[in-house]
C-alpha cells in the first residue's frame, strides 16, 4: 500500500496571488509545508499538483528543489489533476491536502493516517466535522475511490472540490471524522493561508517557533496563541470560504 501525500498548490488565488511562495523566515511556504510532512512516517511520497499556467513554472521548479514530485493539470478540474498525480506516482491511498496548510501538524496528518488504515473505511478526515483549527485539514481515501468518483460524477463543482462527492453520498462511500482532542479543539481559529492577515500571523508562527525545530505541533502553536492572545486577532475577522 503506497500512501502518497497530494498537495493542491497554485500561484493564481484570488485573495493572495503566490501564497504558496511567500517567504517563511527563508524558505517559501510550500517548503515548509514540505518539510513538516517529511516529518510523517506513513507517508510514502508528497507530490505538489499544480496548474498548467505558465504562472506555475515557479512552484514545478520548487517540486524540483525539494526533490519531491510534481504534477501539471488543470485549473479548473482538481479532482483530475490530483487522479493523475495519484495515478503517475502510483498511489494506492491519497494523503489530500492544499498547500494554503503550511502549518499542518505532522502527527495530526500521521493520525489520520493510521486511522483509516486500522478502520477499513472508504474516506476518512478531519473536517467531516470541524474541530481541528482550519489549516489542519487532512483527508485520506484510497485512490480507487477517487476512480470511482470520476466515473460517477461531471458536475464542475465536484471536479473543483476533489472529495466533496464522496462526503455528500454516504449511502455510496464509507465515512469516519477524526476529531480533535479537548486540548487541541479550536474549530474557529485559522491558520490557513488564505489573506494577507492570515499570512502575518502564520509568519509570525514560524518565526517563534522554528527555534524548537521545524516539527513543532499544533499544541505548541496554541500555546503560543494563549500566551500571546493579541497574535489571534490579527486575522480573526476574515470570512472563511467554506465549501
Amino acid at each position: 500500500m503506497k500512501i502518497v501525500a497530494t498537495i493542491e498548490a497554485r500561484m493564481t488565488s484570488s485573495r493572495l496571488p503566490g501564497k504558496v511562495l511567500l517567504p517563511a523566515q527563508g524558505k517559501p511556504m510550500l517548503a515548509r509545508m514540505v518539510e513538516r510532512l517529511g516529518m510523517v512516517p506513513s507517508l510514502d511520497g508528497i507530490v505538489v499538483a499544480t496548474t498548467v499556467n505558465a504562472a506555475d513554472d515557479s512552484v514545478e521548479a520548487l517540486a524540483k528543489e525539494l526533490g519531491i514530485g510534481c504534477w501539471r493539470g488543470s485549473e479548473d478540474d482538481v479532482l483530475a489533476r490530483v487522479l493523475d498525480a495519484a495515478h503517475a506516482f502510483s498511489a494506492d491511498v491519497i494523503v489530500e491536502l492544499t498547500g494554503d496548510c503550511p502549518l499542518i501538524d505532522p502527527l495530526i496528518v500521521e493520525q489520520c493516517v493510521q486511522a483509516y488504515r486500522a478502520s477499513g473505511i472508504d474516506y476518512l478526515s478531519n473536517v467531516l466535522e470541524r474541530t481541528y483549527p482550519i489549516g489542519m485539514d487532512t483527508q485520506v481515501f484510497a485512490t480507487s475511490v477517487l476512480d470511482d468518483v470520476a466515473a460517477r460524477t461531471n458536475d464542475p463543482t465536484d471536479h473543483e472540490h476533489v472529495s466533496l462527492y464522496i462526503y455528500r453520498h454516504p449511502e455510496l462511500y464509507s465515512l469516519m471524522n477524526l476529531a480533535a482532542p479537548p486540548g487541541l479543539h479550536d474549530p474557529e481559529l485559522r491558520l490557513t493561508l488564505d489573506t494577507p492577515q492570515d499570512y502575518e500571523l502564520i509568519d509570525t508562527v514560524f518565526s517563534a517557533l522554528l527555534p524548537r525545530g521545524p516539527g513543532f505541533s499544533l499544541a505548541d502553536i496554541l500555546a503560543l496563541l494563549r500566551a500571546h492572545p493579541e497574535l489571534r486577532k490579527i486575522n480573526d475577522h476574515v470570512a472563511h470560504r467554506w465549501v
